[in-house]
């Protein structure tokens, strides 16, 4: 009788464990971030991976309200500035600068066209202002199809010349190839920082006039998405996901835990 109840639990520990595999290696883990903006001083809060930083247009909304750094960084009309990312997990892609007198005036996301072939994703491709006017100030840049190595990127920015504002508002947002939709935040996530922009002093001594906020940005003329050959393990409606056998170990040792405690039970 020992024996056959022995067997029995043996039984039911093997069906335990198969269904703690399977569904350890099929249910998604929750997303992560990508991206921290280092300078200019961003204008919320960051955690180690750079959350809370889907939602457009600035990475917030009702679920993740964030909390202010109360930061504003000071630039000269016409200066080049030091934009300092790190992205904390890497996806092929690039990312674009632009500024306005607020987030409710920011440009919106490009439009994204999906592929069919050869990934079957819904990032597929975006445009990109190869010219770029206000409020867009740099798009296509960091541009990489491989792991950043420093994470930590510097890339130079110039300011519009004559243009200045008062706590105006300078996103950058991460274009990602070849990944699951965020949401919210679809294909892209964003960060903001908070800046005063004074007028610079021209080559005749004078002072450069204040530019118009309002310009529309330059037709697109070049792609991002097709041509990149990384992809990620994602899946649609989610950020990253762990992998299936690390989610496999982990269900495997509750489900031992559970095995053991009947068996000490039965004893």
């Amino acid at each position: 009788m020992a024996t056959r109840s022995v067997v029995n639990i043996r039984a039911r520990w093997l069906t335990v464990v198969g269904a703690a595999v399977l569904v350890g290696g099929l249910v998604p883990q929750t997303a992560r971030a990508h991206f921290i903006l280092n300078n200019p001083t961003s204008a919320s809060n960051q955690d180690a991976l750079g959350s809370p930083q889907k939602a457009y247009p600035c990475g917030l909304d009702a679920a993740t309200p964030g909390t202010p750094t109360g930061k504003v960084t000071t630039y000269t009309a016409g200066q080049t500035i030091n934009l300092s990312i790190t992205e904390t997990i890497y996806h092929p892609g690039h990312y674009r600068v632009a500024i306005a007198q607020n987030a409710a005036s920011l440009p919106a996301d490009p439009v994204v066209t999906p592929e069919t072939s050869p990934n079957n994703t819904p990032c597929g491709s975006v445009p990109i202002a190869t010219n770029p006017t206000l409020p867009i100030l740099a798009d296509g840049i960091l541009k990489h199809t491989s792991a950043f190595s420093p994470t930590t990127q510097t890339v130079s920015v110039k300011l519009p010349d004559g243009f200045t504002c008062n706590n105006c508002t300078l996103q950058v947002i991460q274009w990602m190839y070849n990944h699951g939709l965020n949401n919210p935040g679809g294909c892209f996530y964003h960060h903001c920082a908070t800046v005063n922009i004074v007028a610079g002093t021209n080559s005749d001594g004078g002072t450069t006039p204040a530019e118009d906020m309002t310009t529309t940005p330059s037709a697109d003329a070049a792609t991002d998405g097709g041509t990149v050959p990384e992809g990620c393990s994602c899946e649609l409606g989610r950020g990253h996901t762990r992998s299936a056998g690390a989610a496999g170990a982990l269900s495997i040792l509750i489900a031992l835990g559970l095995f053991r405690r009947r068996v000490a039970m039965r004893s």
